[in-house]
């Protein structure tokens, strides 16, 4: 089985993250798409974090009607912070007979040769890019990399932090998240 590992803090998940996922499941050689949950990114102040279980919570409600989606808490038991080779090698161990491949964003692939032992991450897995808006180019050592398939995926300009930040000044966000999620976040009174 094939699986592409969508990472994010999905501080909250919200429809663009389900319109990619999707996407990648329906539209590309992926058998399932699973959301991995990261706990902390080396790049992101903890701070602004609901509780990692929280974040599960709303990812598993979010996919709970997809049969080709799926949450994972994988690095909530690794040492933090975490980086992706180190999930990539845990996840191969934990489940041999699956092909794991990344999903990222344009935007993540130009800071990709930052990441630690991107190189290794390259020679063994795939990498799936969905299109975002944005100036800056992409290294040209990945320019027509065959491990490196640009997926022709919808546009989502979305982001978790615009959907905090709306909520928090009273705004009416609930097209922006799938329909259990939203109920959750009303329910527990989060972002407020």
């Amino acid at each position: 089985m094939k699986v592409g590992l969508f990472f994010g803090s999905f501080n909250p998940i919200h429809i663009g993250h389900l319109v990619i996922a999707n996407h990648m499941a329906e539209h590309s050689d992926l058998d399932q798409v699973w959301f991995v949950v990261t706990p902390h990114s080396p790049f992101k102040k903890k701070s602004t974090l609901l509780d990692n279980y929280q974040r599960l919570e709303m990812v598993y409600l979010a996919t709970q009607d997809y049969d080709n989606l799926n949450p994972s808490d994988i690095e909530f038991n690794l040492p933090q912070p975490n980086y992706t080779v180190n999930t990539l090698a845990h996840l191969h161990e934990k489940h041999p007979n699956h092909e794991f491949a990344l999903i990222m964003g344009e935007d993540n692939l130009k800071s990709f040769h930052k990441w630690k032992n991107y190189d290794v991450i390259l020679e063994n897995h795939d990498i799936y890019v969905y299109p975002r808006i944005s100036e800056s180019k992409i290294e040209t050592q990945f320019d027509g990399h065959k491990k490196i398939h640009f997926i022709d995926a919808p546009i989502m300009e979305l982001s978790s932090t615009f959907i905090r930040k709306s909520i928090k000044a009273g705004k009416n966000v609930q097209p922006m998240l799938p329909q259990h999620v939203w109920k959750y976040l009303d329910e527990m009174n989060f972002y407020r």
